[in-house]
């Protein structure tokens, strides 16, 4: 029974995995998750970064948001996007310490 329980669960984070994995595969959005693997920014911020329109970014970012991988922040007049989950952080930088070094 045991072994049918760490199957459940394999199975459950390799779902959750997946769905991760498929919100990176776009690499726009792969980009702004590598800046934001550093800290918080704005979209004017990220805009000016990823040499995007503002328009795009914040489509980026609302989707990552409803997909759980961003969160934001309201500080006066700015809103400041993050990384919502701490294991998407550290895979960001593991892609880019092998990928981009």
């Amino acid at each position: 029974m045991a072994q049918n329980q760490n199957l459940d669960e394999l199975k459950k984070n390799c779902d959750n995995v997946a769905s991760i994995l498929k919100a990176l595969s776009h690499p726009q959005r792969l980009l702004i998750l590598c800046f934001l693997s550093e800290g918080e920014l704005t979209v004017t911020e990220l805009q000016n970064m990823c040499t995007l329109s503002q328009s795009y970014v914040s489509q980026f970012l609302n989707r990552m948001k409803r997909e759980g991988l961003v969160d934001s922040r309201r500080e006066a007049n700015f809103v400041y996007y993050f990384i919502a989950n701490e294991k998407v952080t550290q895979l960001i930088k593991s892609l880019n310490s092998i990928f981009c070094c």
